[in-house]
């Protein structure tokens, strides 16, 4: 039969009244020390004090006994779905965390797989997070939005296609993405354009706005567009490469590299030469589709914003009554290599 482990038998647990004896201050300069206070005027050799003091006692600040006098956590909450990340998300992730971890938040990431818009607003405002930025992958609605400000959440932040109403709105606009695809293909003169459909859920988000930018861009360039659905597994993307010859196509774009490389690969394993039968784009500009052979062209997304991330989260943080907000943050171009 297993046992629960031993509890510590090294002593209490250290409290701020005794980091506060230790260094020879009150309980209130310990919490502005440790709390990262700036609006209090400490001196320099005062916090070095405390925090000497608070790391020989291993003392850390209780962090729902922070957020209950406060009536708010310092936390800034990560919703996640079942979106593919890809590069551009995951720096957006690692500026965000660790913009905000300088000034005084916590980044946690929600899994909130299979939970619909009204149960996971519900989820995250029990944690009392005083933001939450929500992916477009995830479900919120306006009703969600309520729940979460009446919960304490000084700032309500969506991350997608789309804004949602009542919502801060940082734009993603993946049209861009399939629109520089396609102006790409038009200038190497391919006119009989695939644009890959990934088959697996959370994709959509970003295919269909990229496929209706590939859509606009065709129909001005006096090109057609064919949608190829495609499941990331070799042999869908065998099949695929069999239809090839009859499908009167001479250039697709891939949704994104990693589609680009398994469909690169079975054309080429079919006959299909590429660039010379047909051109191949993708998207994200990974590291990986610049090793093969021929060099995979791509799209490179990069974040565009006026200030830092996590500065504008703790403006709206600061300021909660700001009315809901735009800010695009995708830039898009083409990065031409071999494959077109």
């Amino acid at each position: 039969m297993s046992q629960l482990p031993e509890q510590s038998t090294e002593g209490p647990v250290p409290t701020s009244a005794d980091v506060a004896r230790l260094a020879g201050v009150s309980r209130a300069t310990v919490s502005y020390v440790l709390n990262n206070n700036a609006q209090v005027r400490i001196s320099d050799p005062t916090r070095r004090r405390v925090r000497e003091a608070a790391d020989e006692l291993g003392y850390v600040p209780h962090a729902a006994a922070r957020t209950l006098r406060a009536g708010h956590s310092r936390m800034v909450l990560l919703p996640t779905g079942d979106m593919p990340a890809g590069p551009l998300h995951l720096r957006f992730l690692r500026e965000l965390e660790a913009g905000l971890r300088d000034l005084d938040y916590t980044v946690v990431q929600y899994g909130s797989l299979g939970l619909g818009a009204d149960d996971a607003a519900r989820a995250w405002a029990e944690l009392r997070p005083a933001a939450v930025i929500v992916p477009g992958s995830v479900p919120l609605a306006p009703q969600g939005i309520a729940v979460l400000r009446r919960s304490g959440a000084k700032a309500v932040i969506t991350l997608g296609p789309q804004p949602v109403e009542g919502a801060h709105a940082l734009i993603t606009d993946q049209r861009e993405v399939g629109g520089c695809a396609v102006r790409h293909l038009l200038e190497r003169g391919r006119r009989r354009i695939g644009v890959v459909m990934p088959e697996e859920p959370g994709a959509a988000v970003f295919a269909a706005p990229r496929l209706a930018g590939a859509r606009a861009a065709a129909l001005t360039g006096g090109a057609r567009i064919e949608v190829l659905p495609l499941r990331y597994d070799e042999e869908s993307a065998a099949a695929l490469a069999a239809r090839w010859p009859g499908l009167g196509l001479d250039a697709v774009f891939a949704y994104d590299d990693a589609y680009a490389m398994l469909l690169m690969r079975a054309l080429q394993d079919a006959g299909i030469e590429v660039p010379a039968d047909a051109a191949v784009v993708g998207a994200d500009d990974s590291m990986i589709g610049r090793l093969l052979r021929p060099r995979l062209s791509s799209v490179r997304m990069e974040l565009a914003t006026a200030q830092p991330l996590a500065d504008l989260v703790d403006r709206l943080v600061r300021h909660p009554r700001t009315p809901p907000e735009r800010h695009d943050l995708l830039r898009a171009r083409p990065v031409r290599r071999e494959s077109s």
